[in-house]
């Protein structure tokens, strides 16, 4: 039986600056450096992203089946912004003074992602990902939008990848770009500078409701992967799944989710407006909500997901501490979303439990490890994801 054609995503994490590290360095070091970078930036791709194999400087992943564009884009820069931070974290906390430890600021990240149809088929014993779509995200790692950057990080996404998640290349202030590709032809291009993308996250001001400033707290323990849960508080498509609204429309003039989106949540005949203020999936996110009620105060709340015991998922809503005007409104008010809240969640729990993400049939391959033997001692970021 010949092997059935799937439409999947392609992803190719390669790091920059690889050959001449390893060919300036202390082999030792070096290896164990690549190796928890690399760590960093797959664990950070999962899910969507599912681990096809190693390739030297690279790791290629890949993803089945319909992904929210602004999942599939915060998956990919959050990956990047992870080993950012894992970067600098280590340089400030290595004494070491060895070629390889001076040197890891030279490396860097660029990310090429496809979309496409690929075959499964085995090859020395194990599954294969294989077809046009698979050469042509590889042959897409030689390009030359690195010198349009200026040699820094970028993620390039084909135009395939494009519309498959629905985006808005120009409302997103992506950069056009065209290869011509040997045998496949032209090839028309986005790509997203992330080294300006990083110093914008790097420096945007937090607006979290953290447990120790908030003036009420709903947790819900869920069964659910945290990436799964995310989905369906963010995605107005899933929220509406689950959460008593009659409709849900999200407002985004950059065409993608996060600071100053504005999501319309209509109940009946009136509407609440959340305008987003601060985004850090899949950690948490912050909105104000305007209520339709004459005089009613702006509720500033955080909603976090964190990682729970085997796979779950904690939910915490965070409310803003009121000023002593607006206490009495608050009360009431929060006393009939914590009951509404309670009862749709129950619904949630019912779709998400127990419904891990789709196993691919390709066993993923085991991440290489980093002994740590750079570090004086364990690195504790300071900032989550």
């Amino acid at each position: 039986m010949l092997p059935k054609a799937e439409a999947a995503y392609f992803a190719i994490a390669d790091i920059s600056g690889y050959t001449n590290f390893l060919a300036a360095v202390e082999l030792d070091h070096a290896q164990d450096i690549i190796a928890d970078f690399m760590d960093v930036v797959v664990k950070g791709l999962r899910p969507p992203f599912r681990l096809a194999k190693f390739e030297g400087d690279a790791a290629f992943v890949y993803s089945t089946g319909t992904i929210d564009g602004s999942l599939l884009q915060d998956a990919i820069e959050g990956a990047y912004f992870k080993f950012r931070r894992r970067l600098r974290d280590v340089r400030q906390a290595s004494t070491c003074e060895c070629k390889a430890c001076v040197a890891m600021g030279d490396l860097d990240f660029k990310f090429v992602v496809h979309h496409g149809e690929m075959v499964k088929q085995k090859m020395g014993g194990r599954e294969e990902l294989a077809g046009r779509d698979v050469i042509l995200v590889h042959r897409l790692l030689k390009n030359s939008v690195g010198e349009k950057l200026g040699g820094r990080a970028y993620a390039l996404y084909s135009d395939a990848a494009i519309r498959a998640m629905g985006a808005d290349p120009v409302a997103q202030r992506l950069i056009a770009h065209h290869e011509t590709i040997d045998v496949i032809g032209d090839v028309t291009l986005w790509a997203r500078d992330l080294e300006t993308a990083w110093q914008q996250d790097d420096a945007q001001t937090r607006m979290e409701v953290t447990r120790e400033d908030a003036y009420a707290i709903l947790e819900f323990d869920i069964a659910a992967p945290r990436q799964t849960v995310w989905e369906f508080i963010t995605v107005p498509g899933q929220w509406r799944k689950w959460w008593d609204a009659d409709d849900i429309i999200e407002e985004s003039g950059k065409g993608r989710r996060g600071v100053g989106t504005k999501n319309h949540c209509a109940h009946g005949n009136h509407t609440n407006v959340e305008e987003t203020l601060d985004w850090r999936p899949v950690d948490y996110f912050t909105v104000g909500i305007t209520l339709p009620v004459p005089g009613a105060p702006r509720i500033i709340m955080t909603r976090a997901v964190l990682d729970g015991p085997d796979g779950t998922s904690r939910f915490e809503l965070r409310i803003a501490k009121p000023k002593p005007k607006d206490r009495a409104f608050l009360d009431g008010a929060a006393a009939k979303f914590a009951e509404r809240m309670t009862q749709a969640v129950a619904g949630l729990r019912s779709m998400v439990e127990g419904k891990q993400p789709a196993v691919d049939a390709v066993e993923e391959p085991t991440l290489a490890r980093s002994s740590g033997r750079f570090l004086s001692e364990p690195v504790k970021s300071g900032a989550r994801g």
